[in-house]
């Protein structure tokens, strides 16, 4: 079993699970919710009161996704999701996570406590952690098999340290014409979004390009659910009275292998 660090600064030892927190040789404890997640947050690594995406935009994704929606996307992960230990970084609300859960140990991350909340109500068999990402990910060198991004957060250094020497990132990112009918009936235009060759660039100091896929389809969708399960519908002075629409729904998945050499960042211990 994968074994947490106290996220601590200058501490990073080895978390011991007690009855209802997670507790450190140092000191540190880190209550765990009623629901199972625990909040490693610490004070410096908050930009606001209620980091993350609020529960609004949680519970929007959620019905978005249980309506069938990610559907097409959760039928290739399953086809090519490999490992017996899995991380997700941003996780959201847990639906890919959980549902790719079965016969592995897995762990996912976000900086949402109402978002990790609702991940943990659903699927009490995943660990889920309340952190930030781009600061450090509280896992020892090389722990998980696989690591993946789904439209979410891509610190890479963390992801090429936590990633065991033969493990791979899947990096799932809106396609270019992804809920273009959408973008254009809220912002007037919808022009197509590439977003490949600078996710390639971004992570190119630790990973190296493997394999790439788009994925597509035509659908039926809630307009107010898509709007406020995304980024662009996070602004409320964008949207509009709108209902069902039919919408393209896009994804570029991205397989990317570990390059060889130092990840180039601290560990916890070293803050």
């Amino acid at each position: 079993m994968i074994t947490p660090l106290c996220p601590v600064r200058a501490c990073g030892a080895p978390l011991e699970r007690r009855e209802q927190s997670w507790l450190c040789s140092t000191g540190h404890s880190f209550d765990i919710a009623r629901t199972g997640y625990c909040n490693l947050l610490q004070p410096q690594d908050r930009k606001s009161k209620s980091p993350g995406d609020p529960k609004e935009a949680a519970l929007a994704r959620r019905r978005f996704l249980e309506a069938g929606h990610g559907d097409f996307l959760l039928q290739a992960l399953l086809e090519e999701v490999e490992g017996s230990t899995i991380l997700d970084v941003g996780c959201g609300e847990g639906f890919f996570l959980g549902s790719l859960s079965k016969g592995r140990e897995a762990h996912g991350v976000d900086l949402s406590v109402p978002a990790i909340d609702l991940a943990a109500r659903r699927w009490p068999g995943v660990h889920w952690w309340v952190v930030n990402a781009d600061r450090a990910l509280p896992f020892a060198d090389g722990s998980f098999d696989m690591a993946f991004s789904i439209a979410g957060r891509r610190p890479a250094g963390e992801l090429r340290r936590v990633l065991a020497p033969t493990g791979r990132l899947l990096v799932a990112i809106p396609g270019e014409d992804d809920l273009i009918e959408l973008r254009e009936a809220v912002m007037g235009e919808g022009r197509l979004l590439g977003r490949v060759e600078r996710t390639v660039a971004e992570l190119a100091g630790a990973f190296e390009l493997e394999s790439h896929r788009t994925l597509r389809s035509v659908e039926m969708v809630n307009a107010q659910d898509a709007l406020a399960s995304t980024y662009r519908g996070a602004r409320h002075s964008q949207r509009k009275e709108l209902g069902e629409m039919q919408v393209t729904l896009s994804f570029d998945l991205l397989w990317l292998r570990t390059k060889p050499g130092p990840t180039g960042r601290k560990s916890l211990a070293q803050g």
